[in-house]
């Protein structure tokens, strides 16, 4: 009986907390006004903007359903104003991207170097389940957008450089409605956007002069078709992205998120990873309903970024059997001892001033804590990392995004098996 009466309370308690959300997914504030279309934006170099109400919450919400990043996505922030028709010479638009919750758009500028401009604000509406809809259950999905902050990837940016990790140098800006976004106007102007570099096609971008080619994951894995053993990924260099994905709490990382820069050597190709898709950076979540829905029984991946790693075994990615499985425990230890000695204490705290000094107020503090405090343990992170992917057997099944190559059997299951 009393199991029954906390169970009804719970449920109750869900039901007003979700009734507590505005329904409006869409309103940007900019000065305090929502009328846009009086703004004559090419009078203006920046604008300041909040990037989302959707996420406010009164006490009873934030108690189930977590604090969050509440506080970044409603504080006002200044992004500069971008026109594509004179951005870096001149934008053409290539095709409309993006994945289930990003909206994006491919560029390339005149000298050839290719872009994205990767919404900030997502739409989670094709991951709200049907069982969810009918039960008016879907804010809690949708809420979750407010553990990722907005501002994540302009520092992990900063973090990687120093970590000698090439990343896509995101920018966060504001792109009004213009003619040249043409039938794209409508659904991407007055909007705010990361803009970045892509992770394939277009001109070398990377540090390294000698690459011929920047390409994704699919297609490193037809050109290893062609190239056999004369194709070799850099292997230390992915083991210390991911022990640097783990440092910042960046738990969703598959194979769609990788690009690779393809170096020519004397008789061989190299192939250096390239992170993109940093949305889950510093992922915080909290509260009564997020935290029994990433439970390590039901959602082993999905955890919250704090000081301790909650379940390391749920960080490891069939992306990491296919291309690491087969790696030493001393590479392993010996990248962890590279960014510890990489990212001191003081270049960590520097590298989130990067950040509009609002944010850095209201978050930078506990987030450097947490990566600091992993860093710590990184030797005993990349032990057990390198444990958990040498229990994994080979994949049996195509990596995401290789669904529909025709790979010879060897190449399914790892990449080295070629």
């Amino acid at each position: 009986m009393a199991v029954g009466v906390i169970v009804l309370i719970f449920i109750l308690l869900t039901y007003f907390s979700i009734a507590s959300t505005h329904k409006n997914t869409t309103t940007l504030v900019i000065n305090e006004t929502s009328d846009l279309t009086t703004i004559d934006f090419t009078e203006h170099d920046s604008v300041t903007i909040t990037p989302s109400y959707l996420y406010k919450a009164n006490a009873l919400k934030t108690l189930m359903q977590g604090e969050q990043y509440r506080e970044a996505w409603s504080t006002p922030i200044n992004f500069p104003i971008v026109f594509l028709d004179t951005l870096y010479g001149g934008m053409e638009i290539l095709e409309e991207g993006g994945g289930k919750q990003t909206h994006s758009l491919k560029l390339r500028s005149k000298k050839g170097f290719v872009y994205s401009l990767r919404s900030i604000n997502k739409d989670p509406q094709p991951l709200v389940p049907e069982w969810a809809e009918t039960l008016g259950l879907e804010n809690i999905i949708v809420d979750g957008i407010s553990a990722q902050h907005p501002f994540a990837a302009i520092a992990v940016a900063s973090l990687a450089d120093k970590a000698e990790l090439i990343h896509t140098k995101p920018k966060a800006v504001f792109v009004p409605k213009q003619e040249t976004l043409g039938e794209y106007n409508e659904d991407y102007g007055n909007k705010i956007y990361l803009l970045e570099h892509e992770t394939e096609g277009g001109k070398n971008w990377t540090p390294h002069n000698e690459v011929e080619e920047i390409i994704d994951t699919d297609d490193l894995q037809e050109l290893k078709v062609e190239l056999g053993p004369d194709l070799k990924i850099d292997r230390k260099t992915l083991i210390r992205a991911r022990l640097f994905d783990i440092l910042i709490g960046d738990w969703d990382r598959h194979s769609k998120q990788w690009g690779w820069a393809i170096l020519k050597l004397d008789n061989s190709y190299k192939a250096i990873p390239i992170a993109g898709d940093r949305d889950n950076a510093f992922f915080n979540i909290g509260g009564l309903i997020p935290t029994i829905i990433s439970n390590r029984h039901l959602l082993p991946g999905l955890q919250p970024f704090e000081k301790d790693i909650d379940y390391l075994p749920g960080l490891v990615m069939p992306f990491d059997v296919y291309f690491l499985k087969g790696s030493t425990k001393k590479e392993f230890l010996s990248e962890a001892e590279k960014l510890q000695y990489m990212l001191k204490d003081t270049t960590i705290e520097n590298s989130f001033k990067v950040w509009p000094k609002q944010l850095y107020k209201l978050d930078a503090e506990e987030i450097i804590a947490a990566i600091k405090s992993r860093k710590n343990d990184l030797p005993k992170i990349a032990e057990d990392f390198y444990e958990n992917i040498s229990k994994k057997e080979y994949l049996h099944t195509p990596l995401k995004g290789s669904e529909d190559l025709n790979l010879p059997s060897p190449l399914v299951r790892c990449f080295d098996c070629l």
